[in-house]
């Protein structure tokens, strides 16, 4: 399975999910405006689950920062 489409059938879940727990948010967030919507860090995670990498910024800056920079690029 690719990247591009990891990150298909993770966004189709993140946006069920949020659809059935709107009613339920209570308040506002707090602390700065995330760059990265939830279906990107799950998609960043679940490969990193499935890695040979202990910790996750070893998996960021070797793997990621590398090669998957262009898939998280704005229109890539």
């Amino acid at each position: 399975m690719s990247i591009r489409e990891l990150f298909c059938d993770v966004d189709d879940f993140c946006q069920a999910w949020t659809l059935s727990t709107e009613r339920r948010r209570l308040g506002h967030r707090r602390g700065p405006v995330p760059r990265l919507c939830p279906s990107e860090v799950m998609t960043l995670l679940i490969p990193f689950h499935q890695s040979h990498y202990r910790d996750f910024k070893a998996y960021y800056t070797q793997y990621v920062a590398q090669h998957l920079r262009q898939a998280y690029a704005p229109g890539g």
